[in-house]
């Protein structure tokens, strides 16, 4: 039988930001939740500062660098001055993402070949900090060969579209994009890339991510903190890692 794997819950706390920030003040506080998430069994905090602090601060960047005592993953859009800050305050790791001004939530993933140059401006002294970098990208062939030749550690598969189409109920257009993120995860695996995934997984999507293999991540935010209204945070990150466990014993064990 194969050996099974741990797949680790990264949660994003981003939208305790936003609700803090729609009414002004200091809560909820980010930061709270990140504790109380690391209570509830989660293997690391994913924040992302985006360039018009929309959600999440600098302050908040801070505090959850100090004083959580999980990795702190930073997403983080290319720019010289995100760049200064990863390297002020040292996470665990960067994730590069796509950042447009305009857009509600990240919409895709980055355009590795297309902004090589740029990437590569922006990895490097972070590399050479010791911080291990993730490109966000689409399950696609080029852009993971791409990330692979900047040198990156980890690529974070864009979901975004796997999810669309299980909340379209369009089932081929759900099985192309799963089929699509179980290619490029072997892919990425095989060039000796760290695969993470994530971006719109809920209860009901995680489980077929959760069961490819080369997967060792996922990230999950808004859905955690939506359903957290309703069940508390921990009981919802209680209910996603039992789901990703089964998905991964089970997928294991049919292997």
């Amino acid at each position: 039988m194969p050996k099974f794997e741990k797949l680790r819950l990264g949660v994003n706390i981003d939208h305790v930001a936003t609700i803090r920030n729609a009414r002004g003040g200091g809560l909820p506080d980010p930061v709270r939740a990140a504790e109380l998430a690391a209570q509830a069994g989660a293997d690391g905090i994913t924040a992302h500062l985006r360039e018009d602090r929309r959600h999440i601060s600098d302050n908040d960047i801070e505090r959850l660098a100090n004083n959580i005592g999980l990795p702190l993953n930073f997403e983080m859009a290319a720019t010289e001055e995100m760049q200064s800050i990863a390297l002020r305050h040292r996470p665990n790791a960067c994730c590069l993402v796509p950042e447009k001004r305009q857009e509600v939530t990240t919409e895709g993933g980055l355009d590795v070949i297309g902004g090589r140059d740029n990437l590569q401006k922006i990895i490097a002294p972070i590399k050479d900090a010791g911080i291990r970098v993730s490109l966000f990208i689409d399950p696609e062939a080029a852009q993971v060969e791409a990330a692979h030749a900047l040198g990156t550690d980890i690529i974070e598969m864009h979901t975004g579209t796997y999810c669309h189409a299980h909340a379209d109920g369009d089932q081929a257009a759900f099985d192309a994009e799963l089929l699509r993120l179980q290619q490029a995860a072997a892919q990425a695996s095989g060039l000796g890339l760290e695969v993470h995934a994530g971006h719109g997984l809920s209860f009901g999507t995680v489980s077929p991510i959760a069961a490819i293999n080369a997967v060792v991540e996922l990230n999950i935010g808004h859905f955690l903190i939506g359903e957290a209204i309703f069940v508390g945070l921990e009981g919802a990150i209680a209910q996603m890692r039992g789901l990703m466990l089964d998905a991964r014993r089970n997928a294991s064990s049919d292997a």
